[in-house]
């Protein structure tokens, strides 16, 4: 699931990371593409495709792991048993706690994934000198400058994007498989309901939490360049300086690819859970 939803959002992905971090430096989502192909390439849109990977293959592993426990946790809180199915608003909550734990394998990688989105630009800007080009090289410079704890910078703004977030992620999905399985079983769904179900639940997701993404990925930048100040104090400084609207650039890319990563994601995942599960069975 998270390697579907990397190969087909990747680019949207860069673009989103750019114009948060540098949202004078594009008019829109189009100039974003052009410049970026210009000055690097088409490999320049597939910058960190590597520890997105890992980003996504490690947070969705751990996210739908700790989702089927989350599950049963509900089900304890609000007094079911194992089987009993729960309502949309219950798997929303699941959701939303299996996310806290996803954070602990995001937050690094995912600080990684964007130094290496941004990184022509914060040479442009001059705020760095050399930039790192290889996962390698930039794991290393953190090791060098901050340690091991360098890799969780950002890491509140993580969460407090994560734990909302994903509440409306599974509450929207589950709504719409909801909505498309019409008194069937969800289970019934074909490729195209689960394909836009996926879609409305990345949608909701990042509605709700894009302006906590801006700031989490402009502390993970430019902390590069030298002390970062925490998530209220980047906040605050964006929106005196820059404006609110500052807090939603490159929404547009985001929203393009949420729907079409996130509706890859949850085909994938539920395709190969049945496969899987088929394999199971027949032991």
């Amino acid at each position: 699931g998270g390697t579907a939803c990397v190969a087909t959002g990747q680019p949207f992905d860069t673009a989103k990371v750019k114009m948060q971090t540098f949202p004078d430096m594009y008019k829109g989502i189009v100039d974003c593409f052009v410049k970026t192909y210009k000055q690097v390439g088409f490999r320049g849109f597939y910058k960190g495709t590597t520890p997105a990977l890992v980003a996504n293959i490690a947070e969705n592993s751990v996210l739908f792991m700790c989702y089927g426990f989350c599950q049963q946790i509900v089900r304890r809180i609000v007094g079911v048993d194992r089987k009993t199915k729960l309502s949309d608003l219950q798997n929303a909550a699941a959701g939303s706690f299996a996310s806290a734990f996803a954070t602990l394998v995001l937050c690094p990688t995912e600080l990684v994934k964007c130094r290496l989105q941004a990184m022509h630009e914060m040479q442009l800007s001059g705020k760095i000198i050399q930039g790192h080009d290889t996962v390698w090289s930039v794991v290393k410079g953190v090791i060098q400058k901050d340690g091991p704890l360098g890799f969780y910078r950002g890491l509140s703004s993580t969460l407090l994007r994560e734990v909302p977030g994903y509440f409306f992620f599974f509450g929207g999905y589950e709504l719409s498989r909801t909505f498309f399985a019409s008194g069937r079983s969800k289970d019934e769904l074909g490729p195209i309901p689960l394909l836009l179900s996926g879609g409305f639940g990345g949608s909701c997701l990042w509605i709700a939490v894009y302006p906590v993404d801006c700031v989490k990925s402009r502390i993970q930048v430019l902390s590069m360049a030298g002390k970062q100040t925490g998530f209220m104090g980047t906040f605050v400084t964006v929106v005196r300086t820059e404006g609110v609207l500052a807090l939603y650039s490159g929404l547009k890319p985001t929203m393009i690819r949420a729907f079409l990563a996130n509706g890859a994601l949850f085909l994938a995942y539920e395709y190969s859970r049945k496969l899987m599960m088929k394999q199971i069975d027949s032991y």
